[in-house]
């Protein structure tokens, strides 16, 4: 039984991460010219901040990637610790677009969609080798620009992929003696939904991996809704433990990032805690299967978390941290 159920989770959740990070890299190398210069002048006030940090976050597919980028920012003094405050604000917003592609149930289209990004990829980059039709460096440049943007759209397929896999085991988890005695330990109380979700989360360092398998679970019927949302609490307090680490060493600007962070979905989550079950119904007005409610319930606590700490933003004890 354990290995009937260890052996795919582990196979379908690396292929899950493998397709993460194919479409981060690909889409870090679209923005990343851009990206550093979009930061440092586009986030003079905490809104313009949020606005750029959610449009960032949206389109690299991760918020610790552009928490990271503003640590190294802030390390290297091209941006001000006060600056930051709307782009992490705005990352936590912008990361809901992972899991609320991934609660459309698109699982069936992974072959297609990897057998078109790859023949996509081939044609470009056999366009791009040998300049079979004479293009113009400019041409060649949008060809690059199609390349990885077929890069991106295969590792969202290999990401499905790793979804249908892990999902298969659904029935065995149910099953299994582990999975019960957490589940009787998180009838009695949801804090175990949330640490769970912290602990996972910090070792793998990806919270839409870690909802990933909680949709999965829910959308058979494996895992009680409000359960799964305390889990998706716990995710986004286990996801600052990458900026966390790469605040070590650095600067105290640098640091006051990744406190920030911590502060942000920490608090968070611990203010949501008591308010699950109306979490779980509001999720539920829109959603169309279990997999989604889990995306909407973390959209809008990411929204809300950070729509109410956006005014503190402008408190004047950050603008005495300016020079930090």
């Amino acid at each position: 039984m354990f290995l009937s159920i260890a052996l795919p989770i582990a196979l379908g959740f690396t292929i899950f991460l493998i397709g993460m990070k194919l479409m981060e890299l690909a889409l870090h190398q679209l923005a990343g010219p851009h990206l550093n210069r979009l930061l440092h002048r586009s986030t003079a006030t905490p809104l313009h901040g949020l606005a750029v940090g959610t449009a960032t976050t949206a389109f690299l597919q991760s918020s610790t990637a552009v928490t990271v980028i503003a640590i190294g920012l802030v390390n290297t003094g091209l941006l001000t610790f006060p600056r930051t405050l709307g782009i992490i604000l705005g990352s936590n917003i912008g990361t809901c677009l992972t899991t609320e592609l991934i609660g459309l149930n698109l699982n069936r289209l992974a072959i297609p969609l990897l057998v078109a990004s790859t023949i996509g990829w081939l044609v470009t980059a056999l366009l791009d080798e040998y300049n079979l039709l004479r293009l113009h460096d400019a041409l060649l440049s949008k060809l690059a620009v199609i390349r990885s943007g077929c890069v991106a759209l295969g590792g969202f397929s290999v990401l499905l992929a790793g979804m249908t896999i892990m999902q298969s085991v659904g029935s065995d988890v149910q099953q299994s003696e582990l999975f019960g005695w957490f589940l009787d330990r998180a009838r009695a109380s949801l804090w175990w939904g949330l640490a769970a979700g912290a602990i996972l989360t910090a070792i793998v360092h990806s919270s839409a991996a870690v909802i990933g398998i909680i949709m999965g679970f829910a959308s058979i019927g494996a895992m009680p809704l409000e359960l799964g949302v305390a889990v998706v609490l716990g995710a986004n307090i286990g996801t600052c433990a990458t900026a966390l680490l790469a605040s070590i060493g650095g600067t105290k600007g640098g640091q006051f990032v990744a406190l920030s962070h911590i502060a942000l979905n920490a608090g968070g989550a611990l203010l949501f805690m008591p308010f699950i079950g109306e979490l779980a119904v509001a999720s539920g007005w829109m959603a169309y299967s279990p997999a989604s409610q889990i995306a909407h319930a973390q959209t809008i606590f990411n929204v809300a978390s950070s729509l109410l700490a956006l005014p503190l933003c402008y408190l004047p004890v950050f603008r005495k941290l300016q020079s930090a």
